[in-house]
């Protein structure tokens, strides 16, 4: 497959500089593209690649116009990165549509399971009971989708995930657990992707629920009875314990850990592998980790931190002496 220049301006727009009709084979890293290749430029960190790049067109800033112009065909968009993403869109929806059936005939589907005729189930799936599935949502293979549970419009779920297994509640009897019945479901939005064996637990009691346009990355585990809101990113590995609410527009680096029960405002980011052990009430930058070192120099610093308080408190009598 190619598309000329002309054609991917006209579908999405930005400034040609080039011939129109030159065929881009693919797309490919900055660094490494050839001809027939098209890369992009998202941070001016990387303009080195950019004038030893071999790549017959990039998309690139106006910032990077003259640079760009200097070494070959360009694309001057306001947002390269987008462009780049509405680009890989454009890409596969001109390598022709999927050819394998809407349901896999492996898919194991419960008769009383809703499901949009314009979905697509992938091999080996299951959906049992009461499930609903929306419109031109892709379950792609091996994903389990629990009694009740919901998804909305336009969702993809990757290969191994998990909507509606039970969530971790159990009460203490004697010394042994006694099991507490998860009796909520999990509602998912519209335009929702979750990664590969990520988890979604259904509720206790009511619903936990993802808002539309949240993106969870492999291997996520979000709790039970956990709220998410709008637009909200988790990369992999991340984790939310039970009954905590994640506000709009945030993101969870990769590893970070959010305690059941804390309340998280919109807009807050927090870093990767950090423990979020309090709510956070207002939006911003949020980090918690204890640096990487080697081993002697650590062990010297966390037995240090673990004297912290008493030291705190000897201070204190000697300043009030």
């Amino acid at each position: 497959m190619a598309l000329s220049l002309a054609s991917i301006t006209q579908a999405l727009g930005g400034e040609l500089h080039g011939d129109p009709e030159l065929l881009i084979e693919s797309l490919a890293p900055l660094e490494t593209a050839g001809a027939g290749q098209l890369g992009f430029l998202s941070h001016p960190k990387y303009q080195s690649q950019l004038a030893a790049s071999r790549a017959a067109c990039v998309i690139v800033g106006p910032a990077m116009r003259d640079t760009a112009l200097a070494r070959g065909a360009c694309i001057v968009v306001d947002d390269p990165y987008l462009y780049f993403a509405r680009l890989t869109q454009l890409w596969k929806r001109q390598s022709g549509p999927a050819r394998e059936p809407a349901v896999h005939p492996s898919a194991v589907i419960d008769p009383d399971a809703v499901i949009d005729p314009s979905a697509r189930v992938g091999a080996l799936c299951v959906i049992e009971r009461g499930a609903r599935i929306g419109a031109f949502t892709v379950l792609k293979a091996r994903v389990t989708v629990g009694e009740d549970c919901i998804l909305g419009e336009r969702c993809i779920v990757h290969p191994g995930a998990v909507i509606g297994a039970d969530g971790f509640g159990f009460a203490p009897n004697a010394g042994a657990w006694e099991k507490i019945e998860q009796l909520g479901a999990v509602r998912i939005g519209n335009d929702v992707e979750i990664g590969a064996n990520t988890c979604i637990d259904r509720g206790a009691l009511s619903d936990t629920v993802l808002e539309d346009g949240v993106k969870l990355d492999n291997l996520v585990q979000v709790g039970h009875n956990v709220h998410i809101g709008k637009h909200t990113a988790l990369a992999g590995c991340a984790g939310v314990a039970g009954s905590a609410r994640i506000g709009a527009h945030c993101t969870v680096g990769g590893g970070a850990v959010v305690l059941g029960h804390l309340q998280i405002a919109d807009h807050v980011h927090i870093s990767a592998a950090s423990v979020v052990t309090r709510s956070i009430g207002l939006p911003g930058h949020y980090s918690g980790f204890f640096p990487i070192d080697d081993n002697a120099a650590w062990e010297k610093n966390a037995a240090t931190l673990k004297r912290l308080h008493s030291l705190r408190e000897r201070l204190k009598a000697l300043e009030h002496r």
